[in-house]
């Protein structure tokens, strides 16, 4: 018997979860001094099931996952990811960026990734692909599949 792979772990972390509609991010921090910390979250019409890890130091990773309330069309998480509920008018949806830590973690801020003109933020369809912000001191590559148990991949690292 093979030991699966991180990748293998993260589809089957997705598949375990009893809703039709979840996404598994995985945070890893190739840093060489950041600390990521304080992690906040916006939920709408879903939940957390293994909350972000309030640390995540250089050369650390974290994995959360979130959900969907079952029976609900909609739903996402303010860093910000979309999981529609039907994929004949939506698509996976994602962004990443860079904001003052007085920027509040809300549905506006939701709603400025996911909708308005790329500003400190980059926006990509979840299809595979990858996006890369890049900020002063940091750079953020991310990728998400498609599909509703879908899986996103964010890095940190030094600019």
């Amino acid at each position: 018997m093979s030991i699966p792979t991180w990748a293998e772990s993260l589809m089957a972390i997705s598949s375990s979860i009893p809703t039709n509609r979840n996404c598994t991010i995985e945070t890893t921090n190739d840093c060489s001094s950041h600390v990521l910390v304080n992690p906040k979250v916006h939920m709408y019409s879903g939940y957390n099931l293994s909350p972000l890890e309030p640390t995540v130091g250089p050369s650390k990773r974290d994995v959360s996952t979130f959900t969907k309330t079952a029976g609900k069309a909609r739903g996402a998480v303010a860093v910000m990811f979309s999981v529609p509920f039907d994929y004949n008018l939506f698509s996976n949806w994602f962004a990443v960026g860079i904001f003052n830590n007085c920027k509040l973690c809300d549905e506006a801020l939701y709603g400025e990734m996911y909708n308005s003109v790329e500003r400190r933020f980059v926006r990509g369809e979840g299809d595979g692909s990858s996006i890369t912000y890049k900020g002063d001191h940091v750079t953020i590559k991310a990728s998400m599949s498609c599909g509703s148990r879908a899986v996103m991949k964010v890095e940190v690292c030094d600019s």
